[in-house]
């Protein structure tokens, strides 16, 4: 028997002796704030991807992607909203590790755009040699400036190439082509990148893209598309790893793992069975649906029942969840060396059946309805609502159910919607941000194998199918300006002591945070006038006023003057 073989099978072994632990459903602790700091080596950071970030979308030989395609068709993005410049962060990654260096990074969390690597999406065609120059410069920069890559391998822009000949995730053809993806930056940037992402949130890929087509490439394939999608996306992760693990982990010594997208379900009712078996289901469907099979070889038995059951009522042969073979199971189990963790918001879970009759959807497969709790914040994006504690419930859900395995959390953070010229008082980001990295404290004390945390996100982007109307950024982007100029919001001064003092050390420091991070702000007035703007505020890369600020002034000064006319 191979070492390979023995380690695997050791591996295999300790996860199913630690996995024996059971979640206790009815213990929520929701106890008071905790004072204390994580442990030496805890790596911070933040984070944002290709698309969102990088604009550049047709320059030194980049081909077009699913989201390029995609957003330039009117009324696929709010107010036809488009990432082809975004914050040119293609052009301007110098001044953004400068931003990260000032905050003590640890790490920084970025993509690699398949088109931009191989423009067609096959490395027979074309390797595009401008855009490894690009991220080999990112790397080395970030390296030079003791900042350490953690690089995601796919954020959701497939070649558009693919889609258009072969269906796209649709197609088990994409293993083999994501794997020659992967090998080439295995090859090409793994003597420098020691963390590997295969997948940024796949749920996304598979459910927005293929079932309801809110995402790219924007296919309505009811109850059977994001199912095929997310089938060939975890036999695509398992075959990276297996190729970083048989030609490239001897020499490189480096990690391969996966980020999911992982809300937590709460019951209604914690006393309640129907509710507490509801709220797992919740969980199952959408984390379990991948790190399950990852991690223990096979879907979610929730899962196959559920969905088995649902076709055969709707006279389907067979389930309209593929099916996983033998080898395949093996092949798939253990393929994780950490687990990435996205986390924003948590929800309350109910019993609800919906009648096969009503047709095939991945969301009434689930026979359960979301609910919020109205006093809950929700400063933003309409579906994240600040709720810390269910982080930590997540974080123990993990813990008990896959073996404790070593994660790291790979977004967190929140948003505002743009409704005022500036928001760079950012009071709710600096709560948030206190409340679910604490929640994440306790986990650790609890025992979770935590080691880093990446706030989502460094920058203002582009928000998929909002564009520009959400803002998760650290850093203020001012996208109406060519020159993109970032500048910095109070959570950048919040979050930066967070990382000096390696969390919390006591209460009477800790609320001194606050204060002094709003100094360079005013809180009482959200629309910040131009001479202000300069004279307080840390200017990053260049003096320039917000476009959309000095719009803001002129229309109130227009107004001031039309109510002056009218009254005398």
């Amino acid at each position: 028997m191979s070492l390979q073989r023995m380690l695997k099978l050791l591996y295999a072994l300790v996860l199913c002796v630690s996995a024996n632990e059971d979640f206790d459903w009815t213990k929520n602790e929701r106890g008071s704030f905790y004072y204390g700091t994580f442990p030496t080596g805890f790596s911070w950071g933040a984070g944002g991807s290709a698309y969102q970030t990088e604009g550049a979308w047709d320059k030194d030989g980049k081909g077009m992607s699913i989201w390029d395609v995609f957003a330039h068709k009117k009324g696929k993005i709010f107010l036809n909203d488009t990432a082809d410049h975004s914050c040119e962060g293609y052009y301007k990654f110098k001044d953004d590790i400068t931003l990260m260096k000032d905050m003590k990074f640890n790490h920084y969390r970025f993509s690699i755009s398949w088109p931009r690597i191989f423009p067609n999406g096959i490395k027979a065609d074309h390797i595009n040699e401008k855009g490894i120059k690009y991220y080999d410069d990112l790397i080395n920069m970030l390296l030079d400036n003791n900042i350490t890559p953690i690089v995601t391998l796919y954020h959701w822009d497939l070649p558009q190439v693919l889609q258009e000949k072969y269906g796209g995730w649709q197609n088990a053809s994409m293993v083999n082509y994501f794997n020659d993806f992967a090998n080439l930056c295995f090859e090409r940037f793994g003597d420098r990148v020691k963390y590997w992402i295969t997948f940024n949130n796949p749920w996304s890929s598979a459910v927005e893209g293929y079932e309801t087509g809110e995402h790219a490439p924007g296919l309505k394939l009811k109850g059977t598309g994001a199912y095929k999608a997310a089938h060939h996306i975890i036999k695509a992760h398992a075959k990276v790893w297996h190729t970083y693990d048989t030609q490239w982990r001897s020499k490189q010594k480096g990690l391969v793992g996966i980020s999911l997208l992982a809300d937590w379900g709460e019951p209604v009712d914690i006393t309640n069975q129907r509710d507490i078996e509801a709220a797992e289901r919740y969980v199952q469907f959408y984390m379990g649906w991948f790190a399950t099979p990852i991690f223990n070889g096979d879907y979610p038995q929730v899962m196959k029942d559920y969905i088995g059951r649902k076709s055969a009522q709707q006279g389907l042969g067979t389930s309209r969840l593929p099916v996983f073979s033998s080898q395949e199971k093996s092949y798939i189990k253990g393929t994780c060396d950490f687990l990435g963790i996205g986390h924003f918001t948590t929800r309350y879970i109910t019993q609800k059946n919906y009648p096969s009759g009503r047709g095939n959807s991945y969301f009434t497969d689930r026979d359960l309805v979301e609910l919020v709790d109205p006093r809950w914040p929700d400063p933003g994006s309409e579906w994240l609502y600040s709720v810390p504690w269910g982080f930590r419930r997540l974080l123990n859900f993990v813990k008990t159910q896959y073996g404790n395995p070593m994660i790291y959390v790979t977004e967190n953070g929140v948003s505002e919607k743009v409704q005022r010229c500036t928001d760079l008082c950012d009071e709710w980001r600096m709560q948030y941000f206190k409340d679910y990295i604490n929640e994440m404290l306790k986990a650790l004390k609890d025992g979770v194998n935590v080691k880093g945390y990446t706030a989502w996100s460094l920058l203002d982007k582009f928000e998929w199918d909002e564009g520009f109307s959400e803002r998760f950024g650290l850093f203020y982007v001012d996208f109406l300006n060519k020159n993109k100029p970032r500048y910095p919001k109070a959570s950048v001064q919040y979050y930066k002591r967070i990382i000096s003092s390696n969390g919390f050390p006591n209460q009477r420091e800790v609320e001194s945070w606050r204060r002094k991070a709003t100094e360079t702000c005013s809180s009482s007035n959200q629309l910040l006038a131009a001479d202000p703007l300069t004279s307080h505020m840390e200017m990053v890369t260049e003096i320039v006023v917000p476009t959309v600020c000095t719009l803001c002034i002129l229309l109130a000064a227009v107004f001031l003057m039309f109510l002056l006319r009218g009254r005398f």
